[in-house]
């Protein structure tokens, strides 16, 4: 019984899956079409968990779904593509891609077959095995050169994007951490000696000055008595 109930929710995962995959390159709005991918990676996600790949399925929604896909929704939405000028000549080159990928499903086939697609019996395991840690031991011993390649490519691809990325332009402004570091106290702070000046003669108000000419009219009035 148990087996006849991973049977079906295998199947309709596999059906989703691939209805999912269809209609993200026949849908005619991006949006959509990253939605149906997102809808795809978790039925993955799915089928892996009845695999017993707990570890890759919350890879695949952690790594894709959670940021990957969310930065192509976002990219998609903010830039204003021409639905139009991306589906020309899409039915001109639709032949050739369908036997292109009609001939990569058969070389699967045939590599994947024999060794993967055959009858095999089912392994006992103990209580403590940990799927994730026989992942990460394989990983590490039988596909360690594999595995150091894959990261070279990746850092190769990320010091590429930098690159690019920083092209020298005129409106671009850049600064050089060397000069930063070798900059000291007498470069940055300069302190300049200059003589005191005195504070002006403050301004006398219209009073004031009114009654000085008061105080020297009398005095001239005085003088002439």
């Amino acid at each position: 019984m148990t087996m006849i109930f991973s049977d079906i929710v295998f199947y309709v995962l596999a059906a989703i899956l691939l209805v999912a995959a269809i209609r993200v390159i026949t849908t005619r709005n991006p949006v959509h079409a990253a939605l149906f991918l997102v809808l795809a990676f978790f039925t993955a996600a799915g089928i892996w968990l009845l695999l017993e790949a707990e570890f890759l399925a919350i890879a695949l929604v952690l790594v894709y779904v959670g940021a990957v896909m969310v930065l192509f929704l976002f990219v998609v939405m903010m830039l204003d593509i021409n639905i139009d000028k991306l589906r020309e000549g899409f039915w001109e080159y639709l032949p050739m891609a369908g036997f292109i990928g009609v001939l990569m499903a058969v070389e699967m086939a045939l590599v994947l077959g024999g060794k993967y697609f055959g009858e095999s019996n089912a392994i006992a395991k103990p209580a403590d095995y940990s799927n994730t840690a026989e992942l990460g031991r394989v990983l590490y011993t039988d596909y360690l050169l594999p595995f150091e390649l894959a990261s070279v490519v990746l850092l190769v691809a990320i010091v590429a994007a930098i690159t690019l990325t920083l092209r020298d332009r005129k409106d671009s402004k850049s600064m050089n951490p060397a000069q930063q570091v070798l900059a000291k106290k007498a470069d940055r702070l300069r302190i300049v000696k200059m003589k005191s000046v005195l504070d002006e003669e403050p301004i006398e108000s219209a009073s004031d000055a009114e009654s000085k000419q008061l105080d020297t009219n009398n005095t001239q009035q005085t003088g002439k008595s």
